[in-house]
């Protein structure tokens, strides 16, 4: 799930695509987007992001299965999760924009991607998804994609091979994330909520300053690894701006024997 502007009715969501792989394709050092090359690279690349996924959606079979085991009726469960960066991965689409020096995050290149693009899934993703489905479980696929993009989205979906995927379990960009949300809970109890950015947890975290953010993170400690668990995307967020910490010491260069 990405963070939109408020003006945009795209997800903020891609990340660095194949081209990251080579050299070649990497921007030029004058290209102001080519900071966000090294996030995008691990995001896309680095086996490490694909361990952390995977050890989310291990983490979140766990708690279903506990959530499961103590239902009189799994249907009545919900599973609400976000799609981009947390089920599928749009990295190409990032990774084409850097390699052309356009600045990826005014998500101006979002809508033909959504309509032509190739995502892939995000490893664990589908078999998570498919164990909820096996259970019996309702899941609740809660975006910021366009909503008069809905059919694009849906057959993207259905092509991936993801279950239960309809015009009712899609929710896509009009209200805020925390009303679909609701209108899930409504005749449903949400056991999980999986994301990449934190507005797909609370609403608290939508649209807040940086530090009330992780004051926030921090009240709800128990909630990260139980109901609420979340996907790591190194490509984009609020924090992208944020002014690095430095040590104060003197620099002193010492080559490592």
């Amino acid at each position: 799930m990405i963070y939109r502007h408020a003006m945009l009715a795209l997800p903020a969501l891609l990340l660095a695509g194949p081209a990251l792989a080579q050299d070649s394709a990497a921007p030029a050092d004058d290209c102001a987007v080519a900071e966000f090359s090294m996030g995008l690279r691990f995001q896309q690349q680095s086996a490490e992001i694909r361990a952390l996924q995977r050890q989310a959606f291990n983490l979140a079979t766990m708690r279903l299965d506990a959530a499961v085991e103590g239902a009189d009726d799994p249907a009545k469960l919900a599973v609400v999760t976000d799609l981009d960066e947390t089920v599928i991965d749009n990295s190409a689409l990032l990774a084409r924009d850097l390699a052309d020096c356009h600045m990826y995050d005014v998500w101006d290149t979002w809508l033909p991607w959504e309509r032509d693009g190739d995502p892939t899934l995000v490893p664990g993703a589908r078999e998570f998804l498919d164990h909820a489905d096996g259970l019996g479980v309702t899941i609740r696929y809660v975006s910021d994609r366009s909503d008069q993009q809905k059919q694009h989205t849906l057959d993207t979906l259905s092509e991936l091979g993801l279950p239960q995927v309809s015009e009712e379990s899609v929710l896509l960009l009009g209200p805020p994330k925390t009303e679909r949300r609701d209108l899930v809970a409504q005749d449903h109890q949400i056991v999980l909520l999986l994301g990449d950015t934190l507005h797909d947890f609370d609403g608290r975290f939508r649209k807040t300053p940086l530090e009330d953010q992780k004051a926030t993170v921090d009240e709800e400690a128990a909630k990260w690894g139980d109901m609420w668990i979340v996907l790591p995307n190194a490509s984009y967020g609020t924090w992208s701006d944020a002014t690095l910490t430095e040590w104060q010491a003197e620099p002193v260069i010492e080559p490592w024997e």
